[in-house]
């Protein structure tokens, strides 16, 4: 390129270290992950205790609602990805791609700081879903793109640096976004993560220059869809992510069942009293510690004893979700009866599953990453995020049907949880059968690189 100004297209196969443009990802990874947890951490305690009506007054959704319209938007930021993977690759690129949704998501922000009735909600969390979902693939192959031949062993690092740096971020916004709600309201709680999803969009605009930009490939994108060995690869990818979907379905209730829960919990640590919302908080703390745990010491230990491939990782990590809501219903049971438990007992199931996220989760952000066609990088990562889409429309489903449906309480109480409970443990049976019988394939082509 003869301008100084110009964008790069391909990266640099000589260099072997980290490529210039990956701390400007991080970086605006982590202030738009506290931009979307901040919000996110007090949507249920918002839409139970916080919605009015065009008149000022009180017009708050019941639990299993609030639960329900939870899960729905959850689902639409997963769902979405697949928007932005056919705008990315197929039109715009991912850096384009990035600005223009990231602008949207700041003014789904922008609208549910000034207007707290279900029209200023609506509003709201279909700006954000539309822009978190949207650029969701795009970050991750983003992420990839950057890497030539030489330093290509270096992105598993980098992935496992991305998702410190979402934990990083969703730690921070945990902890004062219910905070914020509890003591100013909700216009400065969900102004803030506005605030903060801006500045995300202008650290990842200052790195224009640092960026590897892959063009998009244009009707190519289709094209390549209907190449036999493209075809396989998307079905194979699909067959893994069914079972993803119904971990989703347990993992993102730390949103909802699991606040609620808390509410009805002694949730007095060291003399201070939690918010029931800040409880989420233990999950990104807990990546923190368990990432590099996981990767230097548990992982090592590990392969001593079995082949630890991908797939036997996400297995394990199946069983620990099983463990983990095993330990919730127990709570619940608790409760029903009466009693108060301490949240400590909560946190125990916050380990277990945030143990689970790890084998779960970051294996398959990078599993995904490798299998994908160069021309299908962020259509593969929608595809992954789909499986979040597929599990919290089960889980909204469970809930819009138990306030519609279940009179009797069939599904009420520690009922609710067990349900979850058996439905992972099938699963993770199921999967692990599977994983004994799927060949990987962890190579990259050159044609890929």
């Amino acid at each position: 390129m003869s301008s100084i100004n110009a964008y790069r297209e391909q990266p640099d196969d000589q260099r072997a270290g980290m490529p210039p443009g990956i701390p400007f990802i991080i970086a605006n990874e982590a202030a738009e992950r506290f931009s979307y947890y901040g919000m996110r951490a007090i949507l249920v305690v918002y839409m139970t205790q916080y919605l009015t009506d065009r008149n000022g007054a009180l017009a708050v959704m019941s639990e299993h609602e609030a639960q329900g319209y939870f899960h729905l938007f959850v689902s639409a930021i997963y769902f979405l990805p697949l928007l932005g993977a056919v705008i990315a690759d197929g039109m715009l690129g991912k850096y384009r791609t990035i600005i223009l949704l990231s602008l949207a998501y700041c003014l789904g922000h922008l609208a549910m700081s000034l207007d707290s009735t279900r029209l200023g909600l609506m509003l709201g969390q279909g700006l954000i879903a539309l822009g978190a979902g949207g650029i969701k693939p795009c970050v991750s192959a983003h992420v990839g793109d950057q890497f030539g031949k030489t330093n290509q062993h270096l992105i598993g690092t980098v992935f496992s640096w991305f998702y410190l740096a979402i934990n990083f971020g969703a730690f921070g916004a945990m902890l004062l976004m219910p905070w914020l709600l509890s003591n100013f309201g909700p216009g400065m709680a969900f102004g803030v993560p506005g605030v903060l999803m801006l500045i995300a969009t202008v650290i990842f605009w200052s790195g224009r220059y640092r960026f590897v930009h892959i063009k998009p490939v244009g009707s190519g994108f289709l094209k390549d869809l209907s190449k036999p060995h493209e075809r396989q690869t998307l079905l194979k990818l699909a067959l893994i992510y069914a079972f993803f979907a119904i971990f989703w379905s347990l993992f993102d209730q730390t949103g909802s069942s699991w606040v609620l829960q808390a509410q009805k919990m002694d949730r007095v640590l060291l003399g201070i009293e939690l918010l029931p919302s800040q409880i989420q908080a233990a999950n990104p703390l807990l990546i923190l510690i368990l990432t590099p745990l996981f990767t230097y010491v548990i992982y090592p230990k590990l392969r001593q004893w079995l082949p630890l491939t991908d797939l036997n990782k996400i297995a394990i990590g199946f069983f620990l979700a099983v463990v983990a809501f095993t330990i919730t219903s127990l709570i619940q049971a608790n409760i029903d009866q009466g009693g108060s438990p301490s949240i400590l007992w909560q946190l125990i199931a916050y380990v277990a599953l945030t143990s689970a996220e790890v084998m779960v989760s970051i294996t398959g952000l990078e599993f995904s990453y490798r299998q994908a066609p160069k021309s299908m990088k962020s259509l593969v990562m929608s595809l992954y995020m789909l499986s979040v889409a597929m599990g919290n429309l089960l889980a909204g489903g469970v809930n819009f049907l138990i306030g519609a449906f279940d009179k009797s309480g069939l599904l009420s109480g520690d009922n609710y949880f067990w349900f979850f409970t058996g439905l992972m443990l099938v699963t993770a049976l199921m999967f692990l059968w599977l994983s004994l019988r799927y060949y990987e394939n962890n190579s990259v082509p050159d044609d890929q690189v």
